[in-house]
């Protein structure tokens, strides 16, 4: 069994439509600048309300990337 190392990092993604898509959003942005994205936690789920209705999902998640390939 080999043994990794990770560095994770804290990132907020937004989706007017929902918080799998807020998810989705912030890893394709966060791939082009964090190699080797590995895994992902979401921490906090908040929304904004417009005319009594959500209008956008925000979401903070943990992004881990293993270091030393």
């Amino acid at each position: 069994m080999q043994e990794h190392s990770y560095k994770y990092f804290e990132l907020v993604g937004t989706s007017k439509t929902s918080v799998e898509d807020a998810v989705q959003n912030v890893l394709t942005k966060a791939a082009s600048t964090m190699p080797n994205m590995r895994w992902f936690q979401v921490i906090e789920t908040r929304g904004a309300i417009k005319d009594n209705k959500v209008s956008e999902w925000q979401v903070t998640v943990k992004v881990g990337c293993r270091i030393g390939e």
